[in-house]
C-alpha cells in the first residue's frame, strides 16, 4: 500500500477513536530516533485494541536494516530504520483491522 493510503487509514482509525475524551489524553506519536529511524507510539487505552493481543515482530538484518513492533501494556510501539515507516504503519493498521 502506498504511503498516502497508509496515512489515510491511520487518520481514519484516529478519527474513529476521537470521542471528546480519548484525544485529550491519548493519541499517536510519530518521531525519529537517534539511531536513524522512526518510532510510532499509539495509545490504545480506551480503544477496542486495548485488550487485543499483538504478536511482537522483530526483524534485524543489520544496524541499518531493522524493524521492531510490539504492544507494551496499552500502547503499540513500532520502530524501524528510515526505510521502514510504511512497514510500521502497515503492522499497526493490520492490528487495527484497517488493512
Amino acid at each position: 500500500m502506498t504511503e498516502p493510503n497508509l496515512i489515510t487509514k491511520l487518520v481514519e482509525w484516529y478519527s474513529e477513536q476521537c470521542d471528546g475524551e480519548w484525544e485529550h489524553g491519548s493519541g499517536i506519536d510519530l518521531t525519529t530516533v537517534d539511531n536513524h529511524g522512526w518510532m510510532l507510539k499509539v495509545n490504545l487505552l480506551g480503544t477496542p485494541l486495548e485488550t487485543e493481543q499483538f504478536e511482537p515482530i522483530t526483524l534485524i538484518k543489520s544496524e541499518t536494516d531493522w524493524l521492531n513492533c510490539r504492544k507494551k501494556e496499552t500502547e503499540f510501539v513500532g520502530a524501524g530504520d528510515p526505510s521502514k515507516l510504511s512497514a510500521i504503519l502497515e503492522h499497526f493498521l493490520r492490528f487495527a483491522r484497517k488493512l
